[in-house]
């Protein structure tokens, strides 16, 4: 499987961005399987800037309504018509500020999946939790109630692991913390939903860029990236792109030296 990267634009970027971007693309090409996760206002320019691209687009979040007279939200239907592939939800940005609960998240999960997309469920613990040990217990509770919602569907879904204490500090996870928390995230996994190794693609989210890309997604169990800034300039996302190609052909290498 290839190595997925996804870019978060947060609340920045305009449509001329996004064309330079898709000119990037076309001119340097696509090494990995990779998306740009953009604020609603920007989902119609990113189908016409990149619907002839390999490049994916999504949102950033979505409504847990399917659609009614809630002003204001935008529902997962109304952005997958715009051509959407995926979005993220439980970001730790929303979780704190806007006080999203798990239970919340795991909804918002399903009304993606139901529209037909990809939700990439944001899950990591703050440093206070990490300080005091707690990382353990923050993440089976963010991650039961997807297994309790979702059931069986929760393959489907693209979990990032982002520590909320490494986003936007410029100090990524150590690699051997994120292999370490990733293993602990599957075992939770196959005991709350009985999910084995490899059941659904795990990203690793928080100060990625392009001189760490290769040595986070070389840890076991990281199938991608999640990343934020970096992900706003061209040259930097597509070096990630190409560090996410080079780890997929090292792991193909070793399996058709080990056959």
């Amino acid at each position: 499987m290839n190595k997925l990267v996804i870019g978060n634009w947060k609340m920045h970027g305009s449509p001329a961005d996004l064309w330079d971007l898709a000119h990037a693309v076309q001119r340097d090409g696509l090494a990995c399987d990779a998306a740009v996760c953009v604020p609603f206002p920007l989902l119609p320019a990113a189908h016409s800037a990149l619907q002839a691209s390999p490049l994916r687009w999504g949102a950033q979040d979505c409504s847990v309504h399917a659609g009614g007279a809630h002003t204001g939200e935008v529902s997962a239907e109304l952005i997958a018509r715009l051509g959407a592939r995926y979005v993220i939800v439980g970001h730790s940005e929303r979780r704190v500020a806007l006080g999203e609960s798990d239970a919340l998240v795991a909804e918002k999960a399903h009304r993606v999946l139901a529209a037909g997309m990809t939700p990439v469920v944001c899950i990591g613990e703050t440093s206070a939790e990490r300080d005091a040990n707690e990382t353990a217990t923050v993440l089976k509770r963010q991650l039961a109630p997807l297994a309790r919602v979702l059931g069986r569907a929760l393959s489907a879904v693209v979990l990032a692991y982002e520590p909320v204490w490494s986003i936007g500090s410029g100090d990524a996870a150590a690699p051997g913390v994120i292999a370490d928390t990733l293993g602990l995230i599957e075992r939770t996994l196959h005991f709350q939903a009985g999910m084995h190794q490899g059941a659904m693609r795990v990203l690793y989210g928080g100060s990625v860029n392009p001189r760490n890309a290769a040595a986070i997604m070389a840890c076991p169990g990281v199938d991608g990236v999640l990343v934020g800034g970096a992900s706003l300039h061209p040259a930097d996302f597509l070096d990630i792109c190409r560090a996410a190609r080079r780890m997929a052909n090292d792991r193909e290498m070793v399996v058709i030296q080990g056959s």
